[in-house]
């Protein structure tokens, strides 16, 4: 990626003093890149969103286009590599980096994503960034300097060769340097994938790679070749429902501006229609999603309710959200409840065994859409574990409670991590006190998916598929 217009230092011009004294101007801090700085800085010193700090800089820099594109790769390619970054400034400013003031920290990540990822000739990226310490850390600017010349002695494999540890030796080690992602999630990957350790790369690799814009054309609402039509995009390769969109804002799209589409991993789409999909015995009139929001898989659950004369019941604890699950179930056949989906049986709305299909997609670490949101890798830890999966454990079996007898459960979390997935399913099921059936999974997802696995669950990759890391247990109560 090349740089944007107007980052190349301008000469001085007349100071306007009297006298014609001229004097150097510095120039001023380009725009694109102090967007991804303050982006990245909230992230940091806020424990901000990415996706959700950023739109709102750009707007506010009245960023468009080639410049908007420039700060977001920046944002995003510096929070995806981090890791891997902070290990190379570390090595190349002879101090940890936990050492460095944060302000001129964020910049210096900055400066060497670009020194070692982008296309930015070496001597504007080490210039600009030097200007953006001017602005933050004044005192720093030698230091800067000095770090960022260092750093661009080697490219980004010289960096690896000499700082991760041997993959014969330690390949968890070497993969999370190598790659940037934590060793926990490097080791809950590759245990997931079998121990291929060759997979597991593509997987990390996968992960830095800046994911497409899914669409989900609501089905009876938009036909997907129109939507893809409108938007510029492509049919997805899976689900019947997912638009590829190759850029742009898809909120300015008509579409979605007016509920007939919604911006959704293609993964999500196939779980969630997966559920509708399997074979069922009796009524099949009352359907419950009970972890709505902010509400995508209950609007495309809501849209497919209303072709087959269903209704919808969807919960979400949080009041907030639940009015995002009211916005994107709007004209759909879907009663929103604020209330904690545990509460099955104790809630005269959420009575036992009076659904004939139930969604639970659970609370997780988000492992599977690191890749969406990049942040995540760096502030999951091990320790969020038992408490997730104890949630998962009551919300699943409170879903058991909710089916009737010969109703269908599935249970999807977008994480890979063998205790959220097999581990938690299992344990519900047995726990449930209720008689309880794997439903093979894989026959309910589009023919021909490469890369299902033995069934009778079912997880999807992005290096296999292109979604996030949607895993799927359909269960049907006995």
């Amino acid at each position: 990626m090349t740089a944007p217009e107007g980052t190349r230092p301008m000469r001085g011009g007349p100071a306007g003093g009297r006298g014609g004294d001229r004097r150097p101007v510095r120039p001023p801090l380009d725009r694109p890149r102090r967007a991804a700085y303050e982006a990245v800085a909230a992230v940091h010193r806020d424990d901000a969103f990415a996706n959700l700090v950023l739109p709102i800089i750009l707007r506010e820099e009245g960023l468009f286009g080639r410049d908007a594109a420039f700060a977001t790769e920046l944002t995003y390619g510096t929070l995806r590599h981090l890791g891997t970054l902070d290990a190379i400034l570390t090595d190349a400013a002879g101090r940890d980096v936990a050492r460095i003031d944060p302000p001129v920290r964020d910049a210096l990540r900055l400066g060497a994503y670009q020194l070692l990822h982008t296309r930015v000739p070496a001597h504007a990226a080490v210039s600009s960034t030097v200007d953006l310490v001017r602005s933050v850390g004044p005192g720093a600017t030698g230091f800067a300097n000095a770090v960022l010349r260092e750093v661009s002695t080697r490219d980004i494999d010289g960096w690896v060769a000499k700082l991760a540890p041997p993959m014969e030796t330690d390949p968890v080690g070497h993969l999370a340097l190598a790659y940037s992602h934590p060793q926990w999630i490097v080791r809950a990957f590759a245990e997931s994938l079998g121990g291929d350790l060759g997979e597991t790369a593509r997987l990390l690799i996968e992960d830095n790679e800046r994911p497409p814009v899914h669409l989900c054309a609501r089905p009876g609402l938009i036909d997907p070749v129109e939507l893809a039509d409108q938007a510029g995009g492509a049919p997805g390769a899976f689900s019947p429902y997912a638009v590829y969109l190759p850029g742009g804002a898809p909120g300015d799209l008509p579409a979605v501006a007016d509920g007939r589409a919604h911006v959704q991993d293609e993964g999500s789409q196939l779980v969630a229609s997966a559920l509708v999909n399997a074979p069922l015995d009796g009524p099949d009139g009352r359907w419950l999603d009970l972890c709505a929001g902010p509400g995508g898989k209950a609007g495309l659950l809501g849209a497919l309710a209303a072709q087959r004369g269903a209704r919808v019941t969807a919960v979400e604890v949080a009041e907030h959200r639940a009015r995002l699950v009211s916005q994107a179930t709007r004209d759909l056949p879907v009663t929103v409840l604020a209330t904690d989906g545990r509460e099955v049986g104790a809630d005269p709305k959420l009575p036992e065994e009076h659904f004939d299909r139930v969604l639970v997609d659970a609370p997780c670490t988000g492992l599977g859409s690191l890749r969406r949101r990049p942040e995540s890798r760096w502030r999951r830890q091990p320790s969020d574990l038992p408490p997730l999966t104890r949630l998962q454990r009551e919300l699943l079996g409170a879903a058991l409670r909710a089916v009737r007898p010969g109703g269908l459960v599935a249970y999807v979390t977008c994480s890979p991590h063998t205790v959220e997935t097999h581990v938690t399913v299992t344990e519900a099921a047995r726990r449930s006190g209720v008689p309880v059936d794997f439903v093979d999974a894989r026959p309910l997802l589009p023919a021909g998916m490469p890369g299902l696995g033995d069934g009778p669950t079912v997880q999807l990759w992005p290096h296999r598929h292109g979604t996030d890391a949607m895993f799927l247990a359909v269960l049907r109560r006995g």
